[in-house]
C-alpha cells in the first residue's frame, strides 16, 4: 500500500466507528523514545523516520507535528504521502491538542491506541478538551492494514554482574522499597525499559541502540515480579534472579495481574512512563499514587563502580575517535568517502575495542549543508561524498560493557570561510563555557543552559535543541531525570550525574556545527555560601583547533582547552602506535 492508500484505509475505519480525529503518538506500551520495529507506527503510516513526532488524522486533514530538528527531514519524507508537516513552536510540547480544540466540533470523538498513550498525555487531553465535551475511543487502525507488521523481538537477554554495576538487584529493590514506604504504597508498577534494566541488572537487544528488554515489573513489599518472555533468559540467569527474590512471569501476564491487586491497597505509578491501557486495568478500589519512578533518580546517580567503568569506556571510545579523525583527515579527497562509508569506518574502529557491544544511536554523519540538520540520517539518496573542503559533523556513540558514550566533533577539511571559522569558534566557546561552569548545589539544568548559550546570544545566535541530556550506564543514551535545556525543569544537577553539553549553530544550506562532551557532576568546594559543584570532562577525544579564531576566546577558555587536551593526550597516547601518537600530539597542541 502507498502512504495515501494507508491514510484512506484509516479514514474508512474512522468513518465506520464515528471517530472524528485519530491520533498516533511516537510510543510503545513502555513509553520508549526508541521503538521496537513492531511499534514504529508513524514510519509505517507516513514514511517519516524521525524519532519524535505525533500524527493527527481527520477526514479532511492529516498532519505530522515535529520540532526544529526534523523540519527538513519531514518535508522530504512526507512528500506525496497525504500528510503535511506542522512545525512545533516549542520542543516536546503537545501543540496538536490545541489544534484539536480549535478544529473539532463539540462532542467530537477522538480515537487512539491506549497502549501508546501515557497517563499524563491522557490527562492532558481531558484537561485541555473538557470545554469541547470530547469523547474518546480505544482504537488501533494500523493493525488491520499492517500486513507484514514485524513481530515483537525475541532476542536473548542477559544479566550483568555486580562487578560492573556496583549494586546487586536485591540492594536496588531495597532502595526502591524504602521510597515506596515513604509514599505509603504496597505495590509499584514499572513499564519503562531502562528502569527495569537498571533494577534487575538486565540487558538485551530488543530495541536498536538501547540495550533493553521488553518487560514489565511489579514490585511489592515482600516480592518482585519481572514480566518477560521466559525463553529470553538462560536457566542460570533465572536462578540468579530467583535468589534475588524475583519471580518470573510471561510478558503478557502483567495485564491479568494488575486486575487482581488487592482492594484497599495502594500502588505507585509514574504517569509519564506508563500507558493508559494498563492504568485502566487497576481496580477502582486501589489507591493510585502518581510519582516519578524512584529508579529514575537512583540510576541517574552513578556509583563509584559505574563511574570508573565509564572512564574505561571513554578511553576506548577516545581511541576509536582519534583513529577515525586521523583516517578522515588523511583520506578525504583521496579515496571515495561518503557519509555512510565514513560512519561504517567509525563503527569498525569502535568494534575493534574489547567490550564494544554496539552503537548507542544512529550515527549522524553530516557533510556540509547536511550538518545544518541536527538529526540528519544519511540514506542512499542523500549520501554525500566527503571531499577535502568544508565541514564534516559526526555525532556518534558506543555501547560498551563498561558504559555508554555520546560525542560530537566537527572536522574542518579545507578552505574554511570566515563565517565557518567564526561559528566554529563560538560553538567551541559555548561548549567550554558550559563545561567549566562551577555552580552551587541545587542548580538546575535550565541555569546551565543559559550560561552555555551566552557566547552565542552575545552574537545574536541561538539553537533550537537542548544543550544537554543525561546519559545512562550501558543503557539509554538519553536518560532523565536531569536535562539541560530552556524549560524550567526543577531537577537539580547532582553528584554522580553524567550529562552531555552540546551547543550548536545551524545555517540551512551552508553548514552545521555542534561540539559535544559528556561531563560528570563532581564536588568543587564548600564555603560559607554553599556547597559548589563542577563538571569533570569524561569524553576523551581531541577537538580540532585548526580553524579557531583565538581572538574570540578569553584566556579562561584557552586555559580550559589546553588543560583538556593535555588530559586527552595523557590518557590516550599509551594505547596508540607511533603514527597515531604523532597525530594526536598535533591535534592536542596548545593554542
Amino acid at each position: 500500500m502507498t502512504f495515501k492508500e494507508k491514510l484512506s484505509a484509516i479514514r474508512e475505519q474512522m468513518k465506520t466507528d464515528g471517530v472524528d480525529a485519530y491520533v498516533i503518538p511516537s510510543a510503545d506500551p513502555h513509553m520508549s523514545e526508541y521503538l521496537p520495529n513492531h511499534y514504529k507506527c508513524i514510519s509505517f503510516a507516513t514514511g517519516f523516520r524521525g524519532s519524535v513526532s505525533t500524527v493527527v488524522i481527520t477526514q479532511d486533514f492529516a498532519g505530522l507535528w515535529a520540532d526544529f530538528r526534523y523540519f527538513e527531514q519531514a518535508e522530504e519524507q512526507l512528500k506525496d504521502s497525504g500528510y503535511q508537516l506542522v512545525k512545533l513552536k516549542a520542543q516536546h510540547t503537545p501543540e496538536y491538542i490545541t489544534w484539536l480544540r480549535e478544529n473539532l466540533a463539540d462532542s467530537a470523538v477522538i480515537g487512539f491506541d491506549e497502549k501508546l498513550v501515557s497517563i499524563t498525555l491522557s490527562e492532558l487531553f481531558h484537561k485541555q478538551l473538557t470545554v469541547k465535551k470530547i469523547k474518546y475511543k480505544h482504537k488501533d487502525y494500523l493493525q488491520p492494514i499492517w500486513k507484514d507488521r514485524p513481530a515483537l523481538p525475541t532476542e536473548p537477554a542477559f544479566l550483568i554482574s555486580e562487578e560492573f554495576t556496583g549494586q546487586s538487584t536485591k540492594e536496588k529493590l531495597n532502595l526502591i522499597r524504602a521510597v515506596m514506604k515513604q509514599y505509603h504504597v504496597q505495590h509499584h508498577l514499572i513499564s519503562s525499559l531502562d528502569d527495569i534494566a537498571w533494577i534487575f541488572n538486565l540487558r538485551g537487544k530488543d530495541v536498536n541502540y538501547n540495550p533493553v528488554v521488553l518487560s514489565f515489573a511489579l514490585i511489592a513489599e515482600n516480592q518482585a515480579t519481572l514480566y518477560i518472555q521466559s525463553d529470553k533468559l538462560t536457566e542460570e540467569d533465572k536462578t540468579s534472579l530467583s535468589q534475588s527474590g524475583v519471580n518470573l512471569l510471561n510478558y503478557e501476564f502483567i495485564a491479568k495481574d494488575l486486575q487482581f491487586i488487592p482492594a484497599e491497597s495502594s500502588i505507585l505509578i509514574d504517569p509519564r512512563r506508563n500507558c493508559l491501557a494498563l492504568y485502566k486495568l487497576i481496580p477502582s478500589s486501589v489507591v493510585i499514587v502518581k510519582e516519578t519512578n524512584p529508579s529514575t533518580h537512583l540510576k541517574a546517580l552513578k556509583n563509584s563502580t559505574e563511574i570508573e567503568h565509564t572512564r574505561i569506556a571513554m578511553r576506548k571510545d577516545g581511541i576509536a575517535i582519534t583513529r577515525f579523525l586521523k583516517w578522515v583527515k588523511e583520506n578525504a579527497g583521496k579515496i571515495k568517502m561518503t557519509e555512510i562509508s565514513a560512519a561504517a569506518q567509525l563503527r569498525s574502529f569502535r568494534a575493534a575495542e574489547v567490550g564494544f557491544i554496539g552503537e548507542s544511536f544512529n550515527t549522524i554523519s553530516a557533510y556540509k549543508a547536511h550538518g545544518a540538520l541536527p538529526h540528519y540520517a544519511a540514506n542512499s539518496k542523500s549520501d554525500s561524498e566527503i571531499k577535502a573542503e568544508g565541514l564534516f559533523l559526526v555525532d556518534s556513540g558506543g555501547q560498551y560493557f563498561y558504559g555508554t558514550t555520546d560525542i560530537t566533533r566537527v572536522i574542518p577539511l579545507g578552505n574554511p570561510t570566515e563565517e565557518e571559522k567564526t561559528d566554529y569558534t563560538l560553538v567551541l566557546k559555548a561548549m567550554i563555557e558550559g563545561c567549566k561552569t562551577r555552580f552551587p548545589k541545587g542548580t538546575c539544568g535550565y541555569q546551565i543552559d543559559a550560561i552555555t548559550r551566552r557566547p552565542l546570544w552575545d552574537h545574536g545566535i541561538n539553537f533550537g535543541h537542548g544543550t544537554g541530556h543525561g546519559v545512562g550506564y550501558l543503557l539509554n543514551v538519553h536518560e532523565g531525570p536531569q536535562v539541560i535545556n530552556a524549560g524550567p525543569t526543577p531537577i537539580a544537577l547532582e553528584l554522580g550525574m553524567i550529562t552531555s553539553i552540546e551547543p550548536g549553530i545551524y545555517r540551512p544550506g551552508k553548514h552545521g556545527i555542534r561540539i559535544e562532551n559528556l561531563v560528570l557532576t563532581v564536588e568543587d568546594q564548600t564555603n560559607e555560601f554553599n556547597e559548589f559543584y563542577a563538571f569533570e570532562a569524561l569524553t576523551l577525544a581531541p577537538i580540532d583547533t585548526s580553524i579557531v579564531k583565538v581572538d574570540l576566546l578569553a584566556a579562561s577558555h584557552i586555559n580550559w582547552l589546553n588543560t583538556y587536551h593535555r588530559l586527552v593526550f595523557e590518557k590516550l597516547s599509551p594505547f596508540l602506535n607511533s603514527e597515531e601518537k604523532t597525530f594526536l600530539k598535533e591535534m592536542t597542541k596548545e593554542l
